[in-house]
């Protein structure tokens, strides 16, 4: 009979693997859970490195492109600084252009030439003063190394000592910076 029938440690024997296959697969099955959330892990990882280093290339680019374009702003600016300072000097080489041309001409007058030449000079002065640049004309002023370059020293009893008698070339500042010192005589 008990060949026949199972008994009950036959059956606990046969019911004791079912368990533990069930047991393992549990616990495989937490593992393999364990491990998909590893490896889902894993691949979101590796997609935000991926969406950090698109971004730290397209900061890269973007850097690469607004150092070239600061290049070029710079180049630019060098290229066409004088670009307004020579159209304010148009008009006077024009003015110059006449002035020669009415000298060239048959009733041309001394009287006239001069006017003309007097008027070209005063517009060039004042595109120069427009764009930042002055003459020195120190006369009677006091003599200043930052600004004059002595040429000679004069006894003048009319003038204070160390006081500018004559101007032999004007000087020139540039937004109040000296570009070249007036040339001057000046009394003991």
């Amino acid at each position: 009979m008990s060949s026949e029938q199972p008994t009950v440690e036959d059956s606990e024997e046969s019911v004791t693997p079912e368990l533990m296959d069930v047991e393992d697969l549990e616990a495989n099955a937490s593992v393999d859970s364990e491990e998909e959330s590893i490896e889902q892990q894993l691949e979101r990882m590796q997609i935000t490195v991926k969406d950090y280093w698109d971004q730290i290339m397209r900061l890269k680019a973007e850097m690469e492109n607004n150092r070239k374009r600061a290049i070029r702003d710079v180049e630019n600016a060098h290229k066409f600084a004088l670009k307004n300072f020579t159209e304010a000097l148009l008009p006077v080489v024009d003015s110059m252009d006449m002035g020669q041309q009415a000298a060239s001409a048959e009733n041309a007058t001394l009287e006239s030439i001069i006017e003309g030449t007097n008027m070209t000079t005063t517009m060039f002065v004042q595109v120069l003063e427009k764009y930042g640049l002055e003459r020195l004309n120190p006369v009677g002023e006091k003599f200043n190394p930052d600004l004059h370059q002595a040429i000679s020293m004069i006894d003048d009893e009319n003038v204070d000592s160390n006081h500018i008698i004559s101007v032999m070339q004007k000087g020139f500042t540039l937004n109040e910076r000296l570009v070249r010192p007036a040339m001057v005589i000046v009394s003991k």
